[in-house]
């Protein structure tokens, strides 16, 4: 019986030290010389190079597309409209960043 609770205690633990490490994605933007830049990446530090940044109005038309750069970093020309941005890195819940949170650098 101490077998088969020591094994279900280490299964138990693995699975949510696995959950612990678990990492999501974060994005930040501003704007800068007329243009909107925003960087992505992950909670745990690392970098999210070569992943798309879409660029959407209140209509939820597509209105701009960036990749990101070596540095983790998408720029976009700033629209004449109201905008969201979304880092969609495929595992987790999608990042959005809404124009009304973004402000000069």
């Amino acid at each position: 019986m101490k077998k088969r609770t020591g094994l279900l205690i280490l299964t138990f633990s693995s699975i949510f030290s696995a959950s612990a490490n678990a990492h999501f994605p974060l994005m930040s933007c501003w704007l800068e010389s007329g243009k909107v830049l925003c960087e992505a990446g992950y909670s745990d530090g690392s970098s999210a190079v070569d992943y798309n940044v879409d660029m959407f109005d209140y209509d939820d038309s597509l209105i701009g597309k960036a990749t990101t750069d070596k540095r983790s970093i998408a720029e976009f020309d700033m629209p004449d409209t109201d905008f969201y941005l979304v880092f969609d890195a495929g595992h987790e819940s999608p990042v959005e960043v809404d124009v009304v949170e973004i402000s000069e650098k």
